[in-house]
């Protein structure tokens, strides 16, 4: 990882550690504000936001996880396989130098970040508290099966604008409907009007969620 935007927890003792994880073509900073308007309901959390790894295909100053050229299907499966192993040490990283664990953490992503959140999310050793997922999707293998993989479960929500032009709402309601096959507790929320972004009311909820399951 190239870089990482902070906030230290308002508190002064780190006692959760959320993770925002920027959409393709962005970078650490595009999330990290988001961060400064919650830390008054989570005071015990510190916030982090790293760069993506690679230097984006599409804009020359932004970031990818992983490559987009929308020719290939398949492309969104091989990149949030590619991309895991260096999110999954970011996380442990940070956690270690907190002395917090994955009951600590909550994931919290947008677009092309919200694909990262849940790969990686899933496949942590323990659960993370929670995953809040903004305007994107659950990349499933072509077969469509996890069978293959040992996962685990934590909560989970997904919030989507029904206009999205980007990543359109039906990929709230596929990964809704994986999640629960998985027997993994997931909520939705369809943000009326909304494109590819985030509004009031789904910052309101995000927080929300994660108050609940650090139980702030």
């Amino acid at each position: 990882m190239s870089s990482m935007q902070r906030i230290l927890p308002k508190s002064g003792t780190a006692k959760q550690l959320i993770v925002f994880l920027h959409g393709y073509g962005a970078d650490g900073r595009d999330l990290i504000d988001i961060g400064h308007n919650w830390q008054t309901r989570l005071p015990y959390a510190a916030f982090i936001s790293p760069d993506a790894p690679e230097q984006c295909g599409m804009s020359p100053v932004g970031r990818q996880w992983f490559e987009l050229s929308m020719r290939n299907p398949d492309e969104r499966w091989r990149g949030v396989n590619h991309a895991e192993a260096k999110l999954h040490t970011v996380l442990d990283t940070e956690l270690a130098n907190l002395d917090l664990t994955d009951a600590d953490l909550a994931l919290v992503g947008f677009s092309q970040g919200t694909m990262m959140a849940l790969h990686v999310g899933l496949r942590r050793k323990k659960a993370p508290a929670c995953i809040v997922g903004y305007s994107g999707a659950l990349v499933m293998p072509k077969n469509r099966s996890f069978d293959d993989f040992t996962l685990v479960n934590p909560a989970v929500l997904l919030i989507h604008g029904d206009q999205d032009e980007v990543i359109p709402i039906s990929a709230l309601q596929d990964s809704e409907e994986a999640l629960k096959l998985l027997d993994i507790d997931c909520q939705t929320h369809v943000s009326k009007g909304i494109g590819h972004g985030i509004d009031n009311v789904g910052l309101e909820l995000g927080v929300q969620f994660l108050e609940k399951h650090f139980n702030t």
